[in-house]
């Protein structure tokens, strides 16, 4: 397999394998950057390096490219959008994050034209790296070959995931076996039903069995195995469930595969006192700097907002909570105080007009979110969690998508997985596809995954993605 498990959260090994050489690559360029300048005759030879200084470096500037998404989007992007990821995460979220430290450990720092000369260097070594991962990553040799047994609408949906997402992920999957000839898999993805299951994977090099079945049992047109997937499984290839796949793969539930049992029996969708304590403290301690840092800010938002249309500069709305509980949430107004003049909720629309240009700007920068901290602090939200929605909407999604209530079992927040894998939602099919990633955060959240989802966060706001 290439991924491992920790705790509730499956991470595959080669990203963390370029991860580990990155570090360990920036660690190098910065030790040694006496040296690389001398030779290449920039004239900065005596450069103060040690341990720390050297393993912070290599820190910052491995957190700027988690918080750019640089491991995971560029197996999707051509060479010019990598190369100006990498800029970005390392010459300007990298850049202000070293200059933030150096002010808490001025020690650290080897002066203002050493750490540019460092941080080009580190630059241009990480794309050369990345590209050669790249072609690593992709060579037939390294990718786990995977069969599919069902050839329903589950299956055709997992096969047109794979050919967007999966593909990038070491993933091949080979084909499909059904015995139903009405199922929704085009005929040139179909492979015969093998005679012995286990020396048909033998003979293809499959590792994994992925059950994407609607139908389970021959009355029904179903059929399954199982005495040969129990051979398959105790001689070492995994057999695993379709919705375990898309969780493990795509970090989402597939919410077609999503049954009561899965919610009952999983291992997720714990309540744990201890870390609603943990959350509660960390969202304290979080909320109350940004606020002390995100004065000016909030300062100047405010004024810009009065200046441009007048009062009110805040609005509220009633949003729902966890449990169902309702309560205010307030945002910078950032459309025309007439919005919504015939009182009716109505979902926000690409360029819509209602939107003015300071509200434009602070909605790309996220700067009208900045007056939920207040509900942060007083204990309505959450820094990390599903964005909580309007009551017009939560009653009309309830109807519309199964499972749409189990979302508000967790406390909603600033800022969520959702918000970071989907755009904008802004339709009832739109909630339906956030759903499927408020469903694996509801199931798998962390300390560690919400402190991920913080750092990720960075590149919503500086690239102003999912705003409308």
């Amino acid at each position: 397999m290439t991924y491992i498990r920790f705790r509730k959260h499956y991470l595959h090994i080669p990203y963390l394998a370029l991860a580990a050489l990155e570090f360990i690559v920036l660690y190098a360029i910065f030790s040694s950057l006496g040296l690389l300048l001398s030779i290449a005759g920039v004239g900065y030879p005596s450069v103060d390096t040690n341990i720390l200084s050297a393993s912070l470096f290599a820190l910052i500037l491995s957190c700027g490219t988690l918080a750019m998404g640089g491991y995971l989007a560029m197996v999707h992007e051509s060479f010019s959008a990598l190369f100006f990821r990498t800029l970005v995460a390392y010459c300007f979220v990298g850049g202000i994050g070293l200059k933030v430290l150096y002010l808490i450990v001025p020690t650290a720092n080897p002066g203002s034209t050493n750490l540019f000369w460092a941080v080009i260097c580190a630059s241009l070594v990480v794309i050369i790296l990345r590209l050669t991962f790249l072609r690593v990553v992709d060579s037939e040799t390294l990718v786990r070959r995977v069969v599919i047994f069902g050839a329903g609408d589950f299956a055709a949906n997992l096969l047109d995931e794979y050919e967007r997402n999966m593909r990038a992920l070491g993933v091949r999957i080979i084909g499909c076996i059904s015995d139903n000839p009405n199922g929704a898999v085009d005929a040139d993805k179909l492979l015969p039903t093998p005679y012995d299951f286990y020396q048909f994977c033998r003979q293809n090099k499959v590792s994994e069995i992925v059950i994407a079945q609607q139908e389970r049992r021959r009355n029904e047109g179903g059929w399954l195995p199982v005495p040969d997937l129990m051979e398959c499984k105790l001689r070492g290839i995994a057999i695993t469930n379709g919705i375990d796949f898309y969780e493990r793969e795509l970090k989402k539930a597939k919410l077609d595969m999503v049954h009561p049992s899965w919610i009952v029996f999983s291992e997720g969708f714990k309540a744990s006192k201890s870390r609603a304590f943990a959350k509660r403290s960390l969202d304290l301690l979080i909320s109350l700097t940004l606020l002390a840092v995100m004065i000016p800010f909030i300062i100047l938002t405010a004024i810009a907002v009065f200046l441009e249309t007048g009062r009110p500069i805040l609005y509220s709305q009633n949003r729902v909570g966890m449990l169902g509980k309702e309560f205010r949430i307030y945002k910078f107004r950032s459309m025309r105080q007439d919005a919504e003049k015939d009182g009716k909720a109505q979902w926000a629309s690409a360029n819509d007009n209602r939107v003015t240009r300071v509200g434009a700007f602070i909605r790309n920068t996220r700067l009208d979110e900045l007056p939920q901290i207040y509900n942060v602090i007083k204990g309505e939200m959450s820094i990390v969690g599903p964005r909580p929605e309007r009551p017009e909407f939560v009653s009309e999604l309830k109807e519309k998508i199964p499972f749409y209530d189990t979302r508000h079992y967790v406390k909603p927040g600033l800022m969520g997985w959702a918000q970071l894998k989907y755009p904008y939602g802004a339709s009832v099919e739109d909630a339906r596809g956030k759903l499927e990633y408020d469903l694996y955060y509801s199931k798998n959240h962390s300390l560690l995954m919400d402190f991920l989802i913080m750092i990720q966060t960075v590149e919503v706001i500086l690239l102003g993605k999912g705003v409308r």
